[in-house]
């Protein structure tokens, strides 16, 4: 009984995604514009546009989606389902994906961010972040942002740049410097508040 309910949950969620997919797909024809990722599953390759593939990884992040295990590589997204099947998503070729753990006391060591297993220390806590490129360019300017439920703050940067990253918190700071590059890690956990 409990497969029949996780199959029809499963066929429901592969509807809306795929009438979702169709709506932004039109959308992109009529703009000209083309703001997709592709998806590779076992069954078929299906495009998913940038927005749909986003809020995919945040509703990873907040913990309001489940699967077995979905991680982001500097390239993909890559979930795995409970029942055995994956699907590995392309990332944007123009943004890069990565998830920084701000701590105090305690961290853990990462490259590659699991958005189902990664745990950082200070969950749902309000800090400024403040992101310059090496040319000197604000993309953040002292810009407040909540940490989510796994205590990581996810941002989209443009890609094959370097950033100065500031975060602060309760009068403490950390300051790091990061990169998004192909081979860059996609999860920072060495950001120590102090």
């Amino acid at each position: 009984m409990r497969n029949k309910v996780l199959a029809a949950a499963g066929i429901v969620v592969v509807i809306a995604m795929g009438t979702y997919m169709l709506a932004g797909t039109n959308d992109s024809k009529e703009t000209g514009k083309s703001d997709t990722a592709s998806v590779e599953t076992d069954a078929q390759s299906i495009k998913m546009d940038t927005q749909g593939l986003k809020q995919m990884v945040q509703s990873y992040s907040m913990r309001t989606a489940k699967a077995e295990s979905a991680s982001i590589s500097s390239t993909q997204l890559i979930v795995k389902e409970s029942d055995g099947k994956s699907a590995a998503y392309a990332l944007p070729a123009d943004e890069f994906f990565v998830s920084i753990a701000p701590y105090v006391d305690q961290t853990h060591p990462c490259a590659t961010h699991s958005l189902t297993g990664c745990q950082g220390e200070l969950t749902e806590e309000e800090f400024n972040i403040s992101v310059t490129d090496s040319d000197g360019k604000v993309i953040m300017d002292n810009e407040t942002v909540k940490s989510q439920p796994n205590g990581f703050i996810d941002l989209w940067l443009p890609r094959d740049q370097t950033y100065q990253v500031t975060i602060e918190h309760d009068g403490k700071k950390a300051e790091s410097e990061i990169s998004t590059f192909e081979k860059d890690d996609t999860c920072v956990t060495t950001m120590q508040l102090g």
